[in-house]
């Protein structure tokens, strides 16, 4: 009875032991999980290349003569994508430097659709799905932006809506970094849609259908 009394109790404690080293492998492992609070620096094995001298933006840099570690851009490189050849198509300008009179693209059907769905995200807000100038946005006291139907954006020529849509003016924004040129042109030719749409004559409706306007 010594013996196997002996043994029981030294399998209990084996199985103690084994529970508490359980315990402790569990709580060294929590503590190594990201986001948790530490006051040493965390281990970091392979630098990877994650030290090294280098500067910092706007640092002085003594290996240059003006002592400045940034570089100025190399005057005539253009970044990879960004050669803009056609200043008809990029700037809405003709060959001699004016402002461009007509829509350098073809318009048809396929360019209609894609300028209406660009309008209507980017332009709707303040210059209504008509072109009226009373978007949503008046609603809360902005400034009031420009009606499309007004004799002089009737009469101005396709490469300033353009290159307003480029560059933008006053208090609209510029929307060359969220409108591809393809897509603004496109918005060009929808908002001359737009024009024709609210100051149509007799003589823009189809013969076969002006009986159905009397």
């Amino acid at each position: 009875m010594d013996n196997r009394s002996g043994k029981m109790k030294l399998t209990r404690h084996i199985k103690h032991l084994v529970q508490i080293l359980s315990l402790v492998i569990l709580f060294g492992l929590t503590g190594c999980f990201r986001g948790q609070p530490k006051e040493k620096p965390p281990i970091h094995p392979v630098l990877d290349m994650d030290f090294q001298p280098r500067y910092s933006a706007q640092d002085a840099g003594p290996f240059f003569e003006n002592n400045m570690a940034m570089r100025p851009t190399v005057y005539g490189t253009i970044p990879r994508g960004h050669l803009n050849a056609n200043d008809s198509l990029h700037l809405g300008v003709d060959a001699t430097g004016d402002t461009l009179d007509q829509n350098p693209l073809i318009v048809d059907m396929e360019l209609m659709e894609r300028g209406q769905k660009e309008y209507d995200i980017y332009c709707t807000p303040c210059h209504s799905p008509t072109g009226d100038g009373r978007g949503i946005m008046m609603n809360y006291n902005y400034i009031p932006a420009t009606s499309f139907h007004v004799d002089r954006l009737r009469n101005t020529p396709d490469g300033h809506i353009y290159r307003v849509i480029t560059n933008g003016l006053r208090n609209m924004p510029a929307y060359s970094h969220q409108i591809s040129v393809e897509d603004r042109w496109a918005i060009v030719a929808y908002v001359r849609a737009l024009q024709r749409s609210q100051n149509a004559s007799l003589s823009d409706v189809p013969e076969q259908m002006r009986d159905q306007l009397r």
